[in-house]
């Protein structure tokens, strides 16, 4: 019998790719989509769709039927928003108590949750899963990653649901019909709106490489185990912009300075001045200097390696092939 599997958030960048990974392996699949606006979307993979909202649970009982594997994609991911906690926390953890009822009803027997490096211990680098958690709570993205993470794994023993987590980085490339946090970065970048280095790193993705990583976690993966789906070393906002203009120098991008840690204060106190007044996203918050401020997003990815047979693009190929197709091909998406 066909093992039918279902992809929430399939609208979404990682669920986008994912969905056209498992058709091109003959995999049964329901895309699902929160908004009628995403249904067009979907209709362009060809396989089932279905309407799902993690908010609303019915809602996943009725479009779960029928399913044995299920990727858990769907997650509010923004860093910012007017009311937080509802926003981006809630969603991402009581969509997660949702989701997970659901499948215990529905009888799904195994889940592949994405999570994130968010919710990794950064205090002792390469970060690795066996340190644990990340304790700085002082994001509501952040501590939603941590806490969804930790209850899908206590829910998976509940409800004795396999449950196999991955903890992509920042992924970025080809395909997007929307411009993710992560791939919006790459098109500042590539406009030159990347003015000053913040000493904030990044660790690139291509997501082609996650979707690969999330099918193997579903094939390979061990029960309630997490496997982070990164490249090993960071890269600077220096050296991202240093790929850019060396490989598209027709861009004409400069090297931006250093700017001290005193005046980021000084520049995101005013940014987030003018958040309030305007209700807009501020491009720099105290929060964020006080959490990345220096720190080198490294991590030790043997695990997946090893037990899944992750082979990622490195860093900075897969900053080239974003940059190639947000420059030639994204207005066209």
């Amino acid at each position: 019998m066909t093992q039918k599997t279902l992809v929430t958030g399939a609208n979404g960048h990682l669920g986008y790719n994912l969905c056209k990974l498992l058709i091109e392996k003959n995999i049964e699949v329901v895309a699902t989509y929160r908004s009628a606006k995403n249904k067009k979307i979907l209709l362009e993979l060809g396989c089932e769709i279905a309407h799902v909202d993690i908010m609303d649970k019915n809602s996943m009982i009725k479009a779960f039927k029928g399913i044995t594997n299920l990727y858990a994609v769907g997650a509010s991911f923004k860093m910012w928003a007017k009311k937080p906690k509802k926003e981006i926390y809630d969603v991402n953890v009581n969509g997660t108590k949702n989701l997970f009822e659901a499948a215990a009803i529905s009888g799904i027997k195994n889940i592949v949750y994405v999570s994130s490096v968010a919710a990794l211990d950064f205090t002792k680098l390469p970060a690795k899963e066996s340190n644990g958690y990340n304790s700085d709570r002082r994001n509501w993205y952040y501590n939603s990653k941590n806490d969804s993470d930790k209850l899908a794994i206590e829910l998976s023993k509940k409800y004795n649901i396999r449950t196999v987590l991955i903890l992509p980085s920042a992924m970025i490339g080809s395909k997007a019909h929307n411009l993710s946090y992560s791939n919006k970065l790459v098109y500042q970048i590539m406009n030159g709106e990347m003015v000053a280095d913040t000493n904030m790193t990044l660790n690139w993705i291509d997501v082609k490489d996650v979707a690969m990583g999330a099918y193997l976690a579903m094939e390979k993966g061990k029960n309630r185990e997490r496997y982070i789906l990164a490249n090993e070393k960071h890269t600077s906002i220096q050296e991202s912009v240093d790929i850019a203009a060396k490989e598209f120098p027709g861009l004409k991008l400069k090297t931006p300075p250093k700017v001290p840690k005193f005046l980021l204060y000084i520049i995101s106190s005013f940014m987030e001045l003018g958040s309030k007044i305007t209700g807009k996203e501020p491009l720099l918050k105290r929060e964020y200097i006080k959490m990345f401020y220096g720190l080198h997003q490294d991590y030790d990815i043997s695990k997946a390696k090893i037990e899944l047979g992750f082979n990622p693009t490195n860093s900075k190929k897969a900053l080239i092939n974003a940059l190639g197709y947000l420059k030639n091909e994204w207005s066209n998406s």
